[in-house]
């Protein structure tokens, strides 16, 4: 069966410079030759260290980095090139604080970036009651954002993550940051998203958060993935595991294909 995406030997070169001074050109390889699909309904994890590829890996998947060479389709278009087949059936959300304005409320967040997809005036106003209630900040809405904590900032995005009723959300480290009531809040909607037939693309550090949410997981390792499974199954790739942190462990280490 064929995926919603489909990646097949997927590179990423970018060069930098090394040194102020000296300007000595440098290539960097983000991502080299990585291969997998993507099914749909699935929440499907990128794990690895800082500068193992995934961020690279996520933003070619949403059409904002054309990729060096190797395929990469979503919705069986080419992410470079038909990318206007595929933005309006996607959206992404990045850990952290940016991506809401803070001087606007929550509602007005939401009215604005549905007014970038040119969505239906007479329905969003609807759609947004619903969202903000799903993400609980119904009764924060008309609040400004600046008055809001960390974990509400994070709820917020999702919901302008899912303004545009999105087939696939890309999440990069979501619950980054977030005290763990937070986060489990973050993880329920998660869930509560493939309920509704969402398709879910994670990147997190968090192995527990991973073995919780994830169908599959892809472990990365500079720039290639070494392991690709159910967390059980990767769980029964390393004799005398007992978490999935202990297999990542184990796998990054050896670099087991």
């Amino acid at each position: 069966m064929k995926g919603i995406i489909e990646v097949q030997n997927l590179h990423r070169e970018y060069v930098t410079s090394n040194g102020f001074l000296k300007r000595k050109k440098k290539k960097v390889k983000a991502v080299q030759g990585i291969s997998f699909q993507v099914t749909k309904g699935e929440i499907f994890g990128l794990l690895g260290e800082n500068g193992a590829g995934k961020t690279t890996t996520i933003k070619m998947l949403i059409t904002l980095l054309a990729p060096s060479s190797g395929e990469c389709k979503v919705f069986g278009y080419n992410t470079f090139g038909e990318e206007k087949n595929i933005r309006n059936r996607i959206n992404f959300i990045f850990g952290g604080e940016m991506g809401v304005y803070r001087r606007l409320s929550a509602r007005d967040n939401l009215l604005y970036f549905a007014n970038l997809y040119k969505l239906d005036g007479k329905k969003i106003k609807q759609d947004i009651d619903l969202i903000l209630k799903l993400v609980g900040l119904k009764d924060k809405a008309d609040e400004l954002v600046e008055t809001y904590s960390k974990g509400m900032i994070q709820r917020l995005q999702i919901a302008r993550g899912l303004i545009n009723n999105p087939e696939i959300l890309f999440m990069d480290e979501p619950t980054v940051g977030l005290d763990p009531v937070g986060a489990r809040m973050l993880r329920d909607i998660i869930r509560h998203l493939k309920e509704e037939g969402k398709t879910i693309v994670l990147t997190t550090h968090y192995m527990y958060e991973a073995d919780e949410l994830c169908d599959r997981i892809a472990i990365m390792k500079q720039g290639k993935i070494v392991a690709l499974d159910t967390p059980t199954g990767l769980k029964n790739l390393v004799e005398g595991a007992n978490s999935l942190e202990d297999a990542y462990i184990k796998l990054v280490s050896d670099g087991v294909v």
